[in-house]
């Protein structure tokens, strides 16, 4: 799951960031270099980034592997844990900045250490310009600007690593402001998971068009060991603040089989 960096999250995207930077860059660099980009992503920048809300985490069975900064049409602070390496986890951190930034624009910039160059390349990315930086005892930082051209993806709305809470609900459903939804997605296949008030456990499963819209089936159980199954068609909305809220018609699919209303919002 990817999720939205909060201030409490500080100290593990610096750790994050600091770990890799000090296992990893050290076979690429001088000390000299390793040390500057440790003060460049120095406590008060990554603070004042999550302030922004720029900053996202990669969560894996409750473990944060992974962190990325996404700033205007640039990706910026990619890092994958050491140990979490290989596994896939830096492209899956791309593919969410890319998408963020393709609803707005036409390219991808990001400027790329040595030790991710080789990743970029493979994704498209081009090279503009090698830049050259002093650095500590004498060093000399050497990256890459790079960008890619990305089909600018209009009023498209990605769901992966959303979380939404029921804001209001006809009486015949069983969800309320206590469950809780966590929505993931790839491509448009759109699936979630949700607990919480009357819910002990639910799935959802189903798709999103390229205007955000979903379609999907879900089931749970509730608090009376009963299984309810149904379909959902919702449609979204972009609210003052610039979240999303869902408008829901729905319908039970077993039980009375009655039909419903409901608005989920995101957190």
């Amino acid at each position: 799951m990817i999720r939205l960096a909060e201030i409490a999250d500080l100290e593990t995207v610096l750790q994050i960031t600091h770990d890799t930077i000090s296992e990893i860059y050290s076979h690429y660099y001088a000390e000299g270099v390793v040390e500057f980009f440790q003060e460049h992503h120095s406590r008060e920048n990554v603070l004042s980034d999550i302030e922004n809300g720029i900053v996202w985490l990669l969560e894996e069975e409750g473990s944060m592997v992974g962190t990325v900064t996404i700033k205007e049409d640039a990706v910026n602070r990619l890092f994958v844990l050491p140990g979490y390496q290989s596994h896939g986890y830096g492209s899956q951190l791309m593919d969410f900045a890319e998408d963020k930034i393709a609803q707005k624009f036409d390219y991808v910039h990001i400027d790329s250490s040595l030790a991710a160059k080789e990743m970029y390349l493979k994704r498209g990315y081009k090279e503009k310009k090698t830049c050259r930086i002093p650095a500590d005892h004498g060093d000399i930082l050497i990256y890459d600007e790079m960008e890619k051209r990305v089909d600018r993806q209009w009023g498209r709305i990605n769901y992966n690593g959303k979380i939404f809470i029921p804001q209001r609900n006809t009486e015949n459903g069983e969800v309320d402001g206590k469950t809780i939804f966590r929505y993931f997605q790839e491509n448009d296949l759109f699936w979630a998971e949700y607990s919480g008030g009357d819910v002990l456990k639910g799935h959802m499963i189903g798709t999103v068009d390229k205007n955000g819209k979903l379609d999907f089936h879900y089931q749970h159980m509730n608090k009376d060991r009963q299984v309810r199954i149904g379909k959902c068609h919702s449609i979204p909305h972009i609210m003052d603040n610039g979240k999303i809220a869902l408008q829901e018609k729905w319908q039970w699919l077993n039980g009375d089989l009655s039909c419903g209303e409901s608005v989920v919002v995101e957190q």
